[in-house]
């Protein structure tokens, strides 16, 4: 396999067509390399417009939804993030490329063990994978700047948007198969949010996280 064409026409054919114009996100793309955080049985896989299987019966998110994921959070060198979810340690090494440093909660031992050799193969020196369950967030280090959930939930909780500073994002997919919609909501005041719709996929539920309430964000 041609593994740098191959990752030219995934940027072409897949994440460009995605509405994904941001030209720091396309090169960013090129540059960190998936196929060194996908499982050596899917290496095949790696530039392929599906998830990925990993261990756990776990799956990464599909080359697409994490480039449009990246490009709306519109990370900042000087921001701080938090991700929830780590998986292989890919959208980790995205997010840790535009921002000043990344914490990511992985609560599947193995997954965990995975995302920080990776990083740490790729050279990554400002993403900490954490081992545990990550849906009550980060309160020590709060408010941050960007909070990602690598996986689908009923709703967003309260407990993590209360976590972001003023003008933070929360990037998440949410809601019920088959209807999930990733959203990106922006604290805008003290106990102002706005919610922005981005798209309609499905993805994996995030462990740790409660099915709905009757509120909803």
């Amino acid at each position: 396999m041609n593994i740098e064409l191959a990752r030219f026409n995934m940027i072409e054919q897949q994440i460009r067509p995605w509405d994904v114009l941001d030209l720091a996100v396309l090169e960013l793309l090129a540059v960190v390399k998936r196929e060194d955080f996908v499982p050596l049985a899917y290496k095949a896989m790696a530039f392929v417009d599906t998830e990925v299987p990993l261990p756990g019966g776990q799956c990464m998110l599909a080359p697409k939804v994490e480039a449009r994921l990246l490009q709306e959070l519109g990370v900042r060198k000087h921001e701080r993030v938090l991700e929830i979810g780590a998986g292989s340690g890919y959208m980790a090494a995205l997010l840790a490329h535009r921002a000043q440093q990344v914490t990511t909660f992985e609560i599947r031992p193995e997954l965990a063990r995975m995302a920080a050799e990776n990083l740490r193969r790729a050279g990554v020196m400002n993403a900490k994978v954490i081992e545990g369950d990550g849906a009550e967030g980060l309160q020590a280090d709060a408010p941050l700047d960007v909070i990602l959930l690598s996986g689908s939930v009923a709703e967003v909780p309260m407990t993590l948007l209360q976590q972001l500073k003023v003008g933070g994002r929360l990037a998440a997919i949410v809601g019920q198969q088959p209807v999930m919609r990733a959203t990106v909501v922006t604290r805008t005041a003290d106990h102002g949010y706005e919610t922005a719709a981005l798209f309609d996929t499905v993805a994996q539920r995030l462990d740790g996280f409660p099915e709905p309430t009757r509120f909803r964000f």
